[in-house]
């Protein structure tokens, strides 16, 4: 049974057609990565002058998409005459080199999906270009972006959607990052000891809070034989570090989310109250708008001290200084700058009862601030301290906070770490003082009816495998329930013959992308990345790298209601076409932009350094 979930973007097609039961494989873009190494040495031969640039990526093992994305853009930068080598390395070092150390030339890689188009502000804004994160880690600076990403947070309706799609029009001119396609998640899944894989997206919160066991599926937690429910991860990361501050080491961030409450979540498509009992908005002078917030009774951390209203108050100020105030500079948290930076003040009222005063915004955006996850005041506090670590530069200040391992987490999520093995399993117990376990169904808002009685399943242990193809072989044997982690689309025969195992295919908001660093020549040229970009042929890549799973796009809002109608796919990049077919670069078409660029050519061909 093929179970597609439905799209946010009313023009992506349906998946069921996408031949989900054929062989996959791309023999002709795999065929040019051992290419790359002998191409460069024909163009650089007497050309040492020669423009060159290093791709960093993930290595084959854990993302073969990236590479393979990396690989064919070298060779095209080698038909070109730039002299490109790819540089694969580990998510961490990859992550920490691109978003702490700001260290590279390209990068190829994953950006996490986002539910507000509010998130281009962290993404975008010149204010965040020397701070490291996802926040503008390519070091953009547009003035009139700046403006126009100022100017939606306040707007509402329609006069937001032409700001954005204002904002979208010239990102796509100017090409700070080139987007490339949004992958489809491909997934198996068993139904014989819990149903309701296919309600959210899996692995989510909501998606493991809204799985229903199957009566004598074996989930009993009182057995002394119950196997918890298992599901596969091909990213180590969550057995190592369970920091949600951590961002070189939080991809998705589902473990540390299960573990952490915030205030609001997002549920149907908007921030609605969670771990507050509610909120009402106000406006203060001066433009700003305020949330009061109310938080539910008897709360308590899973070490059993109480949350108050003095641990959120202390969240939102930790997380816009880390350091609280002890290093010469603030030290943020970047994993939650983009929304952490919104909170202008905190005003503890009472000990179930705080406000919350943002920089001029509509409380829709404003909102996004409340999903950010409550930290416990008695443990973080002594986080503040400076440290250092091998390999991580943040120009001034390292905190224990966004470099300690937190392995014994005290959050006050749904779930608590019962057992950890380093690089092999992650085992989580649901916690019975859950609000959502303790509470009576008719107290709790109708959004949370779904959840009421908190996690039906007692307890879920996520086991490492080595690729997706054997976290399918697991689910088909019996001995995991579903992979948590995507599975590349060639494992969709395999899921198709099985006669355990169901396919759900989820259409995320996370999208591949090649990044720029314009801090440094020659990519801080826009006609230089301009005709960079070009070489990308992004219906090939994504036929070819996704297999078809997957929506080409120029917009990181491609899957969003708020995409620009001229950046919409319509069969060729809108903005700057390919100039070749199917993948088949016309050399030179494409060396043209680069010579209007002012870039000239030796005689063997190499683009020479201008």
């Amino acid at each position: 049974m093929v179970r597609t979930q439905p799209s946010t973007d009313p023009s992506t097609p349906d998946k069921t057609r996408r031949r989900l039961l054929a062989a996959t494989g791309s023999g002709a873009l795999a065929a040019t990565a051992g290419c790359v190494r002998e191409v460069r040495s024909i163009v650089t031969r007497d050309a040492p002058s020669q423009l060159s640039l290093d791709i960093k990526t993930a290595p084959a093992d854990a993302d073969p998409r990236a590479i393979r994305i990396a690989r064919y853009l070298a060779t095209r930068l080698a038909a070109v005459g730039i002299d490109a080598s790819i540089v694969p390395m580990s998510r961490e070092s990859l992550f920490r080199d691109v978003l702490l150390n700001q260290s590279f030339d390209l990068y190829v890689a994953p950006f996490p999906g986002r539910t507000d188009p509010d998130f281009l502000y962290s993404l975008l804004h010149s204010r965040f270009a020397a701070e490291p994160g996802w926040q503008n880690p390519v070091g953009y600076a547009n003035l009139e972006v700046d403006r126009l990403l100022d100017r939606q947070r306040r707007q509402r309706g329609a006069d937001r959607q032409e700001t954005l799609a204002a904002v979208q029009r010239t990102v796509a001119r100017d090409q700070p990052f080139s987007v490339v396609a949004f992958p489809d998640e491909v997934r198996a899944v068993r139904d014989d000891r819990v149903t309701g894989w296919d309600r959210v997206p899996i692995h989510t919160t909501l998606g493991y809070l809204g799985l229903d066991p199957v009566p004598d599926g074996g989930l009993d937690a009182d057995a002394a034989d119950a196997r918890p429910l298992t599901l596969t991860l091909t990213d180590s990361r969550p057995t190592e570090n369970l920091n949600p501050l951590a961002v070189e080491l939080r991809s998705g961030g589902t473990a540390t989310d299960l573990l952490y409450d915030s205030l609001g979540r997002w549920v149907d498509g908007s921030v609605t109250p969670w771990l507050a009992a509610g909120w009402t908005w106000s406006n203060p002078p001066e433009g700003e708008s305020a949330v009061t917030v109310r938080l539910r009774e008897d709360m308590t951390w899973h070490d059993g001290t109480d949350l108050t209203a003095d641990d959120v108050a202390f969240t939102y100020a930790f997380l816009a200084d880390t350091s609280l105030g002890r290093l010469d500079s603030p030290v943020p948290a970047p994993r939650f700058r983009g929304r952490g930076s919104i909170v202008t003040d905190t005003a503890v009222l009472g000990d179930r009862t705080v406000r919350l005063t943002f920089e001029g915004s509509s409380p829709a955006v404003a909102a996004r601030s409340l999903t950010v996850p409550l930290l416990p005041r008695h443990v973080w506090e002594s986080k503040a301290e400076q440290a250092t670590v091998a390999g991580l530069d943040l120009g001034g200040g390292v905190t224990r906070a966004l470099v300690w391992r937190n392995v014994d987490p005290v959050g006050s999520g749904p779930f608590r770490v019962e057992r950890r093995t380093s690089k092999e399993s992650l085992v989580l117990a649901a916690a019975d003082d859950h609000f959502l376990r303790r509470e009576a169904p008719e107290a709790l808002d109708d959004h949370l009816a779904p959840y009421a009685g908190g996690p039906s399943v007692d307890r879920l242990a996520f086991t490492v495998v080595p690729s997706g193809g054997a976290g399918v072989e697991l689910v088909d044997a019996g001995e995991a329930d579903a992979t948590a982690s995507p599975v590349l689309p060639a494992s969709v025969p395999t899921i198709g013959r099985s006669a355990a195992a169901d396919l759900v295919v989820d259409q995320p908001r996370s999208f591949y992308h090649v990044g720029y660093n314009l801090r440094r020549s020659p990519t801080s040229s826009t006609r230089f990345r301009r005709a960079v970009a070009r070489l990308l042929d992004e219906a090939y890549l994504t036929e070819t790298v996704f297999d078809g799973f997957g929506q080409p796009a120029v917009s990181p809002l491609a899957r969003h209601d708020a995409l620009a109608p001229g950046l919409a796919w319509t069969g060729e990049d809108p903005v700057f076409p390919f100039p070749g077919t199917a993948g088949e670069l016309d050399v030179d078409r494409a060396r043209e932009p680069f010579r209007e660029a002012g870039y000239r050519y030796s005689e063997d061909g190499a683009l020479l350094l201008s």
